[in-house]
């Protein structure tokens, strides 16, 4: 495979390097848990910083097509089923479909700087600061989830909005900001100590930990998100419709 990218084009070197990227991961000699070149070669040959390299691994990374193995080096990820939901809803949609009406029983704004793995996502410096939105949901009977997000610092938010509002709403109407697409992980955990008295459990018992990533039309992360569910009052259904 020819590893070249081309310099006087207007396309940016971090989308060339990106797309350069995906025709390697298709190809038989990297596929299925094989390693990438060097990231320090790859580089070299490319002609560019390990920076612009390493935006566009990051992205994929975060696509789940690539996995990075610290002090090994970045494979490409075993082939596994994602599901791309369109016109995906908010909690506040969600809830509303349900008709449970949802009550806002704790909201904390503030200003956190950016550890590595949220400044990798937003593709920006490590410590630079973000809003951090913390949010205890639930219905009349009591909290049943616990969300935490960190925003964008290019989304323009000041932390003095009405966030008893929803939340896609105000960045759209407010900040020319539209939530187009959401990658998730779902996993089971145990209730820490935290988690347990904010939604009323014991620890040890089970929740369920859903990490959203949402990006806009330009594909740019918008919002870093983490919702920890009671077990007993979440179920994740996911309906497909086969094109035939």
């Amino acid at each position: 495979m020819n590893y070249t990218i081309d310099h006087s084009s207007s396309i940016p070197l971090h989308v060339q390097v990106e797309n350069l990227l995906r025709e390697m991961i298709r190809d038989p000699e990297f596929a299925n848990g094989k390693f990438l070149p060097n990231e320090v070669d790859l580089a070299k040959r490319l002609g560019i910083s390990r920076n612009t390299l390493r935006q566009a691994t990051n992205k994929l990374t975060y696509e789940g097509l690539l996995v990075r193995k610290k002090g090994v080096g970045t494979i490409v990820a075993t082939k596994s089923v994602n599901t791309r939901l369109m016109n995906w809803p908010s909690f506040s949609q969600e809830m509303k479909a349900l008709g449970i009406k949802i009550i806002n029983y704790e909201l904390h704004v503030s200003w956190e700087q950016a550890d590595k793995k949220i400044a990798d996502f937003f593709r920006i410096s490590e410590g630079k600061k973000v809003l951090k939105l913390e949010r205890l949901r639930g219905g009349p009977d009591g909290p049943f989830v616990y969300f935490i997000s960190y925003f964008h610092p290019r989304v323009g938010l000041t932390g003095n909005e009405d966030f008893s509002k929803p939340l896609y709403e105000i960045l759209e109407k407010n900040y020319a900001t539209i939530a187009q697409l959401s990658k998730e992980e779902i996993i089971a955990i145990a209730a820490n100590e935290f988690l347990a008295q904010k939604l009323g459990m014991k620890p040890g018992d089970p929740i369920l930990k859903r990490k959203r990533y949402v990006f806009d039309p330009g594909s740019r992360p918008i919002e870093y998100n983490l919702g920890f569910y009671r077990g007993d009052s979440f179920v994740y259904t996911i309906e497909s419709e086969r094109k035939l």
